[in-house]
């Protein structure tokens, strides 16, 4: 079967000498390297972006460990392959003291009650674990399995090792690229060695020329580059907050640059601008209260218009945001008010502030002495003189 398997795998490397990518962890002191030749392996979550290296990293381990190496994937495994491999693995390691390492690719798709199930066998050491995610294990792995992992953290590509990468496909393929063909199909696979490699497999199948590969077939191939960005994930959430941060930082060019980013990975354009909603009362406020009035507006435009005409609505009123004077000064006061509701609870309202419709209730002194336009404390006894506007 391997002559019909993708490039990626025919070309995988099978050691670490020819594993391209994450020194920091492979190098000749990394981490790793040393925990593979010395088989002291302990259960592991590899994160990193797709592309990186995550299974490549694995299969070198299965390659080179005196474990038994059992490889799945969360995507078309069920929990009952799990209970069966667990169950030999006990079988191995009481009759031939041979450990089982599991690899599961795409942790994160077991849910928590999937997860749960490795725990005792993780814990009793009947199983190594490792795991590979493009997702921040944090959030995706529950805790207690976490914490009986060590989490390696996976760079993305840089465009050198992507480009070794490229030329390592090109030759197993017999195929040469032109400079400016090689350099776009680096830019566009926005770091993840297997788009790379995908890309220049379906080039080679149309390209019959001895020449070497233009630039126009690539761009054929690719026709939009594609964005790494998993509205679930958390490259969501890092781009989000770039975006606010930089409108916080009143710098409108960063803005625009992160709202393009979402604009083009196809984001939700209501949640972009429920985000702007929110922020002109928390960053602007007071000191330009027509922002809150813009906000609402852009919202508005982008459920009316949508894509792609509303990017201009979203553009329109992100430099606008950006540009506002910034007031934390409501958004703050409301903060240090529900500190001391938690911390406090329901204290007494002051009798005067109290409502009074019934006969009984004003006899108790209820709403006795309330003054319309007055300058006297109106907290409750024990915040007297609490400052929360400032």
């Amino acid at each position: 079967m391997s002559q019909y398997a993708p490039l990626a795998d025919r070309i995988r490397p099978t050691n670490l000498d020819d594993y391209v990518g994450q020194k920091h962890l492979v190098g000749k002191t990394g981490i790793i390297r040393q925990l593979i030749e010395s088989d002291q392996l302990p259960s592991m979550i590899f994160w990193g972006p797709p592309g990186s290296g995550k299974t490549t990293l694995a299969c070198i381990i299965a390659q080179t460990t005196k474990s038994y190496f059992a490889h799945y994937s969360a995507v078309t495994t069920a929990l009952a392959d799990i209970r069966q491999t667990v169950k030999q693995a006990k079988e191995r390691l009481t009759l031939y003291g041979q450990k089982t390492i599991l690899f599961l690719d795409e942790i994160h798709r077991f849910n928590k009650a999937q997860q749960d199930a490795f725990l005792p066998h993780v814990e009793n050491g009947t199983i190594i674990l490792i795991g590979a995610t493009t997702e921040n294990p944090s959030f995706e792995v529950i805790g207690p399995l976490l914490s009986r992992c060590r989490v390696f953290v996976l760079e993305l590509l840089s465009p050198s090792q992507l480009t070794a990468i490229i030329k390592r496909g090109a030759q197993a393929l017999k195929i040469s690229l032109a400079a400016d063909a090689e350099a776009l199909l680096v830019q566009a696979s926005n770091g993840d060695a297997r788009v790379a490699l995908n890309a220049i497999e379906i080039a080679a199948s149309i390209h019959k020329s001895k020449r070497k590969m233009p630039l126009s077939l690539i761009k054929a191939v690719f026709q939009r580059s594609s964005l790494l960005y998993d509205r679930a994930g958390e490259e969501h959430y890092n781009t989000i907050s770039a975006f606010i941060k930089s409108m916080r930082a009143s710098n409108p060019d960063a803005a625009l640059y992160y709202l393009a980013r979402m604009v083009e990975a196809g984001e939700d354009p209501l949640f972009i601008a429920r985000r702007m909603v929110i922020f002109a009362s928390e960053d602007i406020g007071l000191a330009q209260p027509t922002a809150l009035v813009v906000a609402n507006a852009v919202f508005r435009a982008c459920e009316v218009i949508g894509y792609p005409e509303c990017a201009i609505n979203l553009a329109h009123g992100v430099v606008y945001l950006a540009k506002a004077p910034k007031d934390r000064s409501a958004y703050n006061g409301l903060r240090a008010a529900q500190k001391d509701v938690q911390t406090h609870g329901n204290l007494p309202i002051p009798l005067n502030l109290r409502n009074a419709p019934t006969d009984l209730m004003k006899a108790l002194g209820y709403g006795q002495g309330y003054e319309r336009y007055t300058d006297q404390d109106l907290l409750p006894d024990k915040l007297k003189g609490k400052k929360y506007y400032r």
